[in-house]
């Protein structure tokens, strides 16, 4: 296997194993991981390349694009916000953006857009690139939007939309587009590599993802997936060395909030550990009442679309499910990205936990799931 590096504190030995594994029976290029227990750090595994190319090693620090983990991230300012008082979830989302609340969408709520209900998955505009960067565009497209469904009624990925929408909720309620109000409110002050928009300086320094051969391709242009994923065709996907693709700069440095966050295993863990714990003893992010509303099951079973993964969502987040992928239990929430990125937090098991990697595997990817299912043993959860 390729060789790795960092350290485990005694009795997640179980960890290290699973991680070695990954680079044996997966195309492992490079990945990271790492396990935070009671706000302590007891996992940091590094190890491969950073970069094919250059042959680059994967260091301590190295940040990937996490594709949909960003939705985590919005999750958590939006909680936040809820727990200050600045925001009701309940409430419609008009309250905040009054533009919004017309065609038929007047009595949507953030908790309806963060369980994938508001009937918004994808836009009947079709935005250019340039107008999704500069997000004032989309947000226009998002207040003439009439729901594809009736709000509430059930329930769909909503990809792209879920960013901007709720990212427009707390740019109405602080000042601050969502990646700006993640690194004031928690990346900054707990030193955390995690960005929505990553930042020049850290271009040269990050992973490029490249994939496995084999990996199926998305649906036709008209598919709805396809659509919710590329934003009617404006943003590629997979589509990662061509102009505007995952390892571009200029896509990267965008603000994309449901699908652009950038982060290092270190960095991504982190934020959950804050979230359920605190890190090093400082004071947790979210309290045990806002995780227990977060964790309450707003959707599972067939979506619109009629597909059934056995994924359940919680407010913003997936929950423990053991068909999709098994987690610790009742408490445990998290985000996953495209091509096997994975994190989660859980109160119960004072637990934050990160797996990052570059080789985007598709159908068939356990390798989070191994490493969570050691942590599982490790803890005897």
């Amino acid at each position: 296997m390729e060789r790795y590096d960092g350290w485990v504190d005694e009795g997640y030995g179980a960890v290290a194993d699973a991680f070695a594994r990954n680079f044996s029976d997966f195309p492992e290029l490079g990945a990271a991981t790492t396990v935070f227990v009671d706000g302590h750090k007891v996992v940091e595994l590094w190890g491969g390349v950073a970069d094919e190319a250059t042959g680059r090693r994967w260091r301590q620090d190295t940040a990937v694009p996490v594709f949909s983990c960003a939705k985590g991230l919005v999750a958590l300012c939006v909680h936040l916000l809820a727990q200050q008082g600045s925001l009701d979830l309940d409430a419609p989302v008009s309250t905040y953006w009054p533009e919004f609340g017309r065609h038929g969408k007047e009595d949507i709520t953030c908790r309806s857009v963060l369980g994938h209900r508001a009937g918004l998955a994808a836009l009947d505009a079709s935005p250019s690139f340039e107008e999704i960067a500069a997000w004032t565009p989309v947000v226009t497209a998002l207040e003439e939007q009439k729901p594809l469904w009736e709000p509430g009624t059930a329930y769909e990925y909503h990809g792209h939309v879920f960013g901007f929408l709720l990212g427009e909720v707390i740019r109405r309620i602080t000042g601050l587009t969502p990646g700006a109000y993640f690194r004031r409110a928690v990346a900054e002050p707990l030193g955390l590599r995690a960005w929505i928009g990553l930042p020049e300086a850290e271009w040269e320094a990050r992973a490029r993802l490249v994939e496995a051969e084999g990996r199926p391709g998305m649906p036709g242009p008209e598919h709805l997936l396809t659509r919710i994923v590329t934003m009617n065709g404006s943003l590629v996907f997979p589509g990662l060395d061509g102009p505007r693709g995952w390892n571009d700069p200029a896509l990267l440095a965008m603000e994309l909030p449901g699908a652009g966050a950038v982060a290092s295993a270190s960095g991504l863990a982190g934020v959950y550990a804050a979230a359920v714990t605190g890190i090093d003893g400082g004071e947790r992010l979210l309290s045990t009442d806002t995780v227990s509303g977060l964790v309450r099951e707003l959707s599972s079973g067939p979506s619109w679309i009629g597909l059934d993964m056995g994924v359940r969502w919680g407010s913003g987040v997936l929950l423990d499910s053991a068909s999709f992928r098994p987690l610790l239990g009742p408490r445990s929430f998290g985000s996953d990205g495209a091509g096997g990125q994975f994190a989660f937090g859980d109160d119960t098991h004072g637990v934050g936990f990160a797996y990052v990697a570059n080789r985007m595997v598709g159908h068939g990817d356990d390798r989070a799931n191994r490493l969570i299912t050691a942590v599982r043993s490790c803890l005897g959860a």
